[in-house]
């Protein structure tokens, strides 16, 4: 992956000692930008910072914010700093409106005082809610079912708004399920509580965990289970880079989906593991979990056509190997 680079030099990693952060991170630093990460450490991990400066802050405290700014001749800014957690969201809606969308108003807020202009956000597919049609393009309808994903539907009204007013160009990147790990084996994904299924698999297959529970199985799909777009992390990384190119170049704002435009079920994915692992892995069966729509796909055809990206790592044995090689060392 070639990057043209040398326009911007400087780049805040906002949540970037967490999973997509630090893989997103390590690919700025391969191609020669400097970075500077700022993470609360709730979520994110310091060992994952393996590249370039790091500032242990809270976007809920304006002044470590504002003085990471004048710190640093930052000149765009990645924003991966959400809790992400669906179910959790329901039940405490409040956290995630502060932290999601108050939090990040602080953030723009610092951006405009000091004078920097782009802005590249980690969004997600589910603030399209439950899909009228598969595969999701992005001018699908937005209407996300739970706070998780009306909290990110919120900051990409908020940036349209700031957009106009104040001309602070961003990109929207909606990603279906990030999975994987980086090739390399130097960073992966580590969540706690772990809700993510190609981890949980894997967990299973090591004998970390005694099993692995599939939440539906009368699904309207092939075998009965939710279906997924899985995109690897890495090809993700590489759009943030790309979408920071047009962002400086055209000096415009868009929104792109992220995923590999293929679906796999729940049951394909333990299977895959399986394959990978050459372990089984024990299977429990349970209901249903509520607002879980029964197949996600992208449309992905307008981040290739405007930001020349492509997934370079789309089949799904290959995704699972890197995830998998990076647990079975680091778990």
């Amino acid at each position: 992956m070639v990057y043209g680079g040398g326009k911007i030099t400087m780049i805040l990693i906002v949540g970037g000692a967490g999973y997509i952060g630090s893989h997103v991170n390590k690919l700025l630093a391969k191609n020669s930008f400097k970075t500077v990460v700022f993470d609360n450490l709730v979520y994110g991990h310091r060992e994952a910072v393996q590249w370039g400066e790091f500032v242990l802050g809270d976007l809920a405290d304006r002044d470590q914010i504002r003085l990471c700014f004048r710190k640093y001749p930052i000149e765009a800014v990645m924003h991966f700093s959400a809790f992400a957690y669906v179910g959790e969201s329901v039940v405490h809606p409040a956290r995630y409106y502060m932290n999601n969308v108050a939090n990040t108003l602080n953030l723009l807020e610092a951006m405009r005082e000091a004078n920097v202009r782009y802005f590249i956000f980690s969004s997600t597919c589910a603030t399209y809610g439950v899909p009228q049609e598969i595969p999701i393009i992005e001018d699908h309808p937005q209407r996300p079912v739970n706070p998780y994903g009306r909290s990110k539907l919120m900051i990409e009204n908020i940036l349209e708004d700031y957009d106009k007013a104040y001309g602070i160009r961003h990109v929207n990147l909606r990603y279906f399920n990030a999975a994987g790990a980086d090739p390399e084996g130097k960073i992966g994904e580590r969540h706690s509580p772990e809700t993510h299924l190609i981890p949980l698999a894997v967990y299973a297959a090591l004998g970390i965990n005694n099993d692995i529970r599939i939440f539906g199985t009368d699904y309207p799909t092939k075998d009965g289970t939710c279906i997924r777009d899985y995109i690897h992390v890495t090809d993700l990384s590489d759009a943030h880079i790309k979408a920071l190119e047009y962002v400086k170049d055209k000096d415009m704002s868009n929104s792109f989906n992220l995923g590999n435009g293929i679906g796999h079920s729940v049951r394909e994915i333990i299977d895959a593991v399986k394959r990978i692992s050459g372990n089984d892995i024990r299977v429990i069966e349970s209901e249903r979990r509520e607002g879980d729509p029964p197949v996600l796909i992208s449309n992905y055809k307008k981040a290739v056509d405007i930001l020349d990206w492509r997934p370079h790592y789309a089949d799904i044995d290959t995704i699972v190997d890197t995830a998998y090689r990076w647990h079975s060392k680091n778990t």
